[in-house]
């Protein structure tokens, strides 16, 4: 037996048991008479004490102990003198009688602590030691508790979990796939899943009408804090239900997790919002409702003054920034630097001071106090307040404004992680037109239905079909989307030629589909969410990658194994593959 307690085990109640831990080494203390070791398991850490009373065998091992040796020691649980309240097992003290090096360790690349002095390509290279570290432990442990506590909730609701194959077709539309060549079929290859979304809706044809799994994807994409070439999702589909059946389900879950990994209870029903409000109040699909500053549109109260940059453009609208009449020129300044930057794209940026000493403006020379006034009452906005104002073509306008929005919710501390504002974004359009393409393309995917009311404009104007689909958005992150599915042939080969799709491309691509809607396809819908994006949402970060195991870098690379790698000309003969060159 290596141990009889784990090293966060031990508490007063202990004192006096003899016990056996093992673990690393995780500092050493000589104070001369004394010798204080810190033992850490992924329970916690015990403080070990080695003294003039003690053996001179375990004084001479204890001379040979660096960092991260694996040691295993036995003795007597004593209380401390000294006790430490930041510790769970800061009561006691362990005053060994042996002690055995089990294994040595090389002096680590970082500090093994919760502030290392890692920097990320070198923790990711060292992954398996970067995982010891407190943080990214917690954050593999919330993992776990999360993926259990989806699996009992829908275990509780009829759901059985089904995996779905990771070898499959290769289909248009969405990311690029990952895919893998055949060696027992030349030339052919298999495609890694962007998600299980056709093999959901065949075991809803199957009759299993409530299935799901925490399922593995891959979409060969670029690369952010938020998204990795291999992620998990919560995938989920139910037959016999509408829209409504759907999202009163999972919002069920949202709120169990919430509950019972968070503590926070949610009372009220999750906020619906359609998908043009989202965008003409917050200029983008996934907003971040936490704090308010809504747009308000301008354009009817600031055209046809002579100022030119209103007067020609298609769209102006502002924000409110409550209690920011004094913000200095250095941080109006700032701001406009902000808006002016590539990644936001605006040409400059309009500020109306509503200060105690009036109403001013970089406009004053077009805008009168009383037409000032009159843009700060449709704004609502009160003494003491900062309104902000962007022109220019609508869409572009509404995004920087966004993007704007945001960073004053940020400057003025509103976007807090220990606040959560979920929300509905519904009633998405069913298409996008493509200029380069001459030809629209699904929104979501082509099995997306449409909302029964609109069908009638898919032979007068497919751009205004609302979609049957849904997205769950908590604090301007998009945590989970689906839709109510085709499941009627007719319409499935309506969607696939506005899409462009010829017969013989529908039935190459998902003939299998189709031909499983012969056979009594029953009324079906789902949801897939980001299990990585919720886990960091719950742990309080920004990137999913400390809530993964071994994930990617930026440039899709796991250095710490160094793959992608080339492979041997062998391999590449028996696979029929021949590499191309580039210059």
């Amino acid at each position: 037996m290596y141990r009889s307690h784990t090293c966060g085990e031990l508490r007063i109640a202990h004192v006096g048991s003899n016990v056996t831990l093992s673990g690393w080494v995780q500092r050493i203390r000589n104070l001369g008479a004394m010798t204080f070791i810190d033992l850490r398991d992924r329970y916690g850490i015990t403080q070990v004490v080695v003294d003039d009373s003690s053996s001179s065998d375990v004084k001479e091992v204890v001379k040979e102990l660096g960092r991260e040796y694996v040691i295993q020691i036995s003795g007597e649980v004593v209380e401390r003198a000294s006790k430490n309240s930041k510790l769970p097992t800061g009561d006691i003290e362990v005053k060994a009688k042996i002690v055995k090096i089990l294994n040595t360790s090389e002096i680590p690349p970082f500090t093994i602590e919760d502030e290392t002095d890692g920097g990320d390509e070198l923790r990711m290279k060292y992954r398996y030691l970067d995982l010891r570290r407190n943080p990214v432990k917690n954050a593999l442990l919330l993992r776990h508790r999360m993926a259990q506590e989806v699996r009992k909730y829908l275990d509780a609701q009829g759901f059985i979990e089904v995996e779905t194959p990771f070898l499959i077709k290769s289909t248009p539309e969405g990311a690029r796939d990952f895919v893998v060549p055949s060696r027992m079929h030349p030339g052919e290859f298999y495609a890694l899943p962007q998600s299980p979304q056709t093999f959901k809706q065949l075991l809803m044809v199957a009759g299993f009408d409530k299935y799901f799994q925490i399922v593995k994807c891959f979409r060969d994409e670029d690369l952010r804090a938020d998204r990795q070439p291999e992620f998990t999702q919560i995938d989920c589909e139910m037959s016999f239900v509408e829209r409504d059946d759907v999202l009163n389900t999972f919002e069920g879950l949202i709120k169990h997790l919430f509950a019972h990994v968070k503590g926070i209870n949610f009372d009220e029903s999750f906020r619906r919002m359609p998908y043009s409000e989202a965008m003409e109040k917050y200029g983008s699909d996934k907003p971040d409702l936490r704090f308010g500053m809504e747009f308000v549109e301008l354009s009817s109260i600031v055209k046809g003054k002579g100022f030119k940059v209103f007067d020609d453009a298609e769209y102006i609208g502002g924000i409110c920034a409550t209690g920011c009449a004094g913000y200095t020129r250095k941080q109006l300044d700032e701001l406009t630097e902000f808006v002016k930057r590539p990644q936001v794209g605006a040409s400059g940026l309009v500020y109306i001071r509503f200060a105690d000493d009036g109403i001013k403006s970089t406009v004053d020379k077009f805008y009168s106090p009383d037409d000032l006034m009159a843009i700060a009452n449709v704004m609502g906005a009160k003494q003491g307040d900062l309104i902000l104002v962007l022109a220019g073509s609508k869409k572009k306008t509404l995004s920087a404004l966004c993007e704007l929005r945001l960073e004053m919710g940020n400057r003025l501390g509103l976007r807090s992680k220990d606040v959560f504002a979920p929300l509905w974004v519904v009633d998405f359009p069913l298409l996008e037109w493509d200029d380069e393409a001459q030809r629209f393309f699904a929104m979501h995917h082509p099995f997306t239905s449409p909302n029964p009311d609109d069908t009638h404009l898919f032979k007068t104007d497919p751009a205004k079909i609302r979609a049957n689909a849904y997205d769950l958005v908590i604090n301007g992150v998009e945590i989970g989307g689906g839709s109510i599915r085709i499941y009627n042939r007719e319409l499935q080969q309506i969607m696939f030629d506005t899409l462009g799709f010829t017969n013989e491309e529908a039935e190459k691509q998902f003939g299998f589909l189709l031909n499983a809607f012969r056979y009594g396809a029953p009324p079906h819908g789902g949801i897939a969410f980001g299990f990585d994006r919720l886990c960091s949402l719950f742990g309080g970060s920004d990137s999913i990658r400390d809530y993964i195991a071994f994930p990617k870098n930026n440039a899709g690379r796991d250095v710490m194994i160094d793959s992608p790698s080339t492979i041997s000309q062998q391999q590449l003969d028996e696979l029929s593959i021949q590499i191309k060159k580039n210059n």
